[in-house]
């Protein structure tokens, strides 16, 4: 088992063995933050339901207030007047079967997949290629659409997808340590608002079990979940 590096140690150090108010974890996060690089600061949330079960998956979309610190690129897979739209709207790759063939070659130099409904039976080849990465467009997080301009535009602007893993977790990022505590602590909160949002009605007990925040390098900081728990109500 490997061990930790100095700077590592270092920043785990000033962590407490506790729960921490949500706005506290998150500066902490940022000033235990010790790469070089801007830092992502993400959450981790581990919630009550069992996704093996298809009424208790949860998945959904947020916009963050103040977006995720960086432009995504956008492929958009459409046809006719559509390709305009999307290029308008500042997709960085348009296309039909051209890039399907592209990415079936392994090309993969892409964050987000916007398709047109008529174009899902070009995407439908790349199931096994886009799905295990996350990238499948899909209706209910809006990118499978006739308005692709919106959707590229929302992608843009610091669109964030989540979804339950297999073991009952959610991760996902809500910005950059440059925002600042204070951009953090409403893009988290706006993240978290979505997550009790997507409550499956099926889901008993409590929803939201644990919840971490930590950056790209820095230690997990536990959030004093009951606060997020309040919200549930």
């Amino acid at each position: 088992m490997g061990r930790h590096g100095k700077n590592y140690r270092n920043a785990a150090a000033k962590v407490e063995v506790r729960s921490y108010p949500l706005g506290e974890a998150i500066r902490l996060a940022t000033e235990t933050a010790y790469a070089k690089f801007d830092e992502t600061v993400d959450l981790a949330m581990r919630l009550g339901v069992d996704p093996k079960h298809a009424d208790q998956m949860v998945r959904g979309t947020v916009v963050l207030p103040h977006g995720l610190g960086r432009s995504a690129r956008v492929l958009v897979f459409a046809q006719g007047e559509k390709i305009k739209e999307a290029e308008d709207a500042g997709a960085d790759f348009v296309g039909g079967e051209d890039l399907s063939k592209k990415i079936e070659g392994g090309w993969l130099d892409f964050e987000a997949v916007v398709a047109t409904p008529d174009m899902m039976r070009v995407v439908g080849r790349l199931g096994k290629v886009l799905g295990p990465r996350g990238l499948m467009p899909n209706p209910k997080t809006g990118t499978v659409t006739p308005d692709v301009a919106k959707a590229v535009q929302e992608i843009k602007a610091g669109k964030v997808e989540f979804r339950v893993d297999k073991t009952g977790i959610i991760h996902a990022p809500f910005g950059k340590r440059s925002f600042g505590p204070e951009k953090l602590h409403e893009n988290a909160q706006a993240l978290i608002a979505a997550v009790v949002k997507a409550k499956p009605s099926a889901a008993k007990g409590k929803y939201i079990k644990t919840c971490t925040v930590s950056s790209t390098m820095g230690p997990g900081i536990r959030v004093d979940e009951t606060q997020l728990v309040a919200a549930e109500a």
